[in-house]
């Protein structure tokens, strides 16, 4: 899935970027290499623009609500994928019901869980790749899309090439929706900040 990507940002002839990484965008093929799926809501990008204004589109959860009114580059995936990389780590969905409030939404556990020194708790600690992969994902996650690594060097990381920055903010962005309001189509929609919906709401056309 990360060459894939880094192949869509970095190699195509137009940068393509996805709009909407997520589990459910992941396929395995018979040797259970990843691929990625779903190109509906895909947006091209002339290679000479380093960005372009558009609806804002995916699924949210796997997208920075800071960059809902922002024009779109690739950074956006690189967010998303580190959200699912993320939920592999730690074995739980980004959105889980089934747990207390504080503890419903994995980014603010793991940013709480950063500021306590107990960042290993979510984590296989008997796994150094788990470990590894963690620091990765804290570096996606970066709200200042001008900190996240570009999915080359994302691939650099995996390979033990580079290591992951060391300048990180694990203020990450928390999708309290109260007082939010985003542009679908032609009409602007006001969301309140009930977590169990935001897993469904989806942006762009189906």
């Amino acid at each position: 899935m990360t060459k894939g990507l880094c192949h869509l940002h970095e190699e195509c002839r137009w940068k393509i970027v996805h709009m909407d990484i997520k589990p459910q965008k992941i396929l395995l093929d018979d040797d259970f290499n990843a691929k990625v799926a779903d190109f509906g809501l895909s947006k091209l990008v002339d290679r000479d623009q380093s960005q372009i204004v558009t609806t804002m589109r995916g699924t949210l959860g796997y997208l920075i609500l800071e960059w809902l009114h922002a024009a779109i580059l690739e950074k956006v995936d690189v967010y998303s994928f580190g959200v699912v990389i993320l939920e592999i780590v730690c074995g739980r969905k980004v959105f889980d019901e089934s747990q207390n409030q504080e503890d419903m939404y994995l980014l603010e556990v793991f940013k709480r869980k950063k500021e306590e020194g107990q960042l290993l708790d979510l984590i296989d600690k008997s796994s150094e790749d788990m470990q590894w992969n963690g620091a990765l994902v804290a570096w996606c996650l970066q709200i200042d899309f001008k900190k996240e690594p570009s999915m080359s060097t994302v691939i650099k990381v995996l390979e033990r090439v580079i290591e992951v920055s060391n300048d990180l903010d694990y203020n990450f962005s928390y999708p309290t929706l109260t007082n939010a309001s985003v542009r679908i189509g032609q009409e602007d929609v006001e969301f309140g900040a009930t977590i169990s919906m935001l897993p469904s709401i989806l942006f762009g056309p189906r």
